[in-house]
Order: C-alpha cells, then structure tokens, then sequence
C-alpha cells in the first residue's frame, strides 16, 4: 500500500518516459491512496494538455477512461480540518503550491503522522524534496 501523488497517476494514464516504471510500480501496489482531488489534478493536467496542443481529443478520452477505472479501485483521504491544518503547517516549513501540500498533508494523515518506512510515489520534485523531509520513502 503506497501514497500516490497526481504527478504518478499520469504516466498510469498516458504514455510518457515514466510510465513503465509507474505501471510496474502500480501492479505491485495492492491499494493506492491518493488525496481526494487527486482525480481533478489529473483531469486538469490532460485538459491542459489538448489545449497546449500536446494531446490529442482522442488520446484523452482514451486516458480519462484509464482514470476513471483507476478511480474507481483507489482508496481517497478525505479532506477534514485536520489536514487542512497540516497543509498550512506544510506550507511554513516547505516550498510548496497548495495542492502538494495538500498531497503531502494527506500522506500524513494517512500514515497517522508516522511515515518512516512508507513510500510515496512521486515524480514531482519540489514535493519529492518535502515528503523525503517529513520522512517518506520515496518511489521510483
């Protein structure tokens, strides 16, 4: 069981340079846990994608249907006070935008403040630097 950030689930999508080690990554995971708006980080990231003219209409719709059957197996950690809380202690201490430290604040809570020897799967490398911080393991 493996915390996956957004960055991750992309290359699970799309084809890109990472996606061999993300899919193999993702078959060894019995259950990925993603932050609630994981989902909509990724719909946004193929819709900006068609726009900029990096992919095409038909590669997306092939690449939502992909998100929605991993959505659909998923665990998600909901958004609670508490780790909006931790997402503003997150950003004091660590360079982050606000949807990574709302990743990073729900890793933690999903590891119970407790993340020595967990593994977060991450290609993103500002949150990469934040989560090896806080004490993850990271993956790949």
């Amino acid at each position: 069981m493996r915390f996956w950030d957004s960055s991750a689930i992309i290359p699970l999508c799309l084809r890109e340079g990472s996606s061999e080690k993300m899919k193999v990554l993702a078959k060894e995971d019995q259950d990925i846990v993603v932050w609630w708006s994981t989902r909509i980080e990724c719909v946004s990231a193929l819709s900006r994608r068609v726009r900029e003219g990096v992919l095409s209409a038909d590669a997306e719709t092939k690449a939502r249907a992909i998100l929605s059957a991993l959505a659909m197996a998923w665990s998600e950690v909901q958004p609670t006070e508490t780790l909006r809380r931790r997402a503003e202690r997150l950003l004091a201490v660590h360079p982050l935008r606000a949807a990574d430290a709302f990743q990073l604040a729900a890793a933690l809570i999903w590891v119970q403040e407790s993340p020595t020897g967990r593994n977060l799967v991450c290609l993103d490398q500002n949150l990469i630097k934040a989560a090896s911080r806080e004490g993850f393991a990271i993956l790949p």
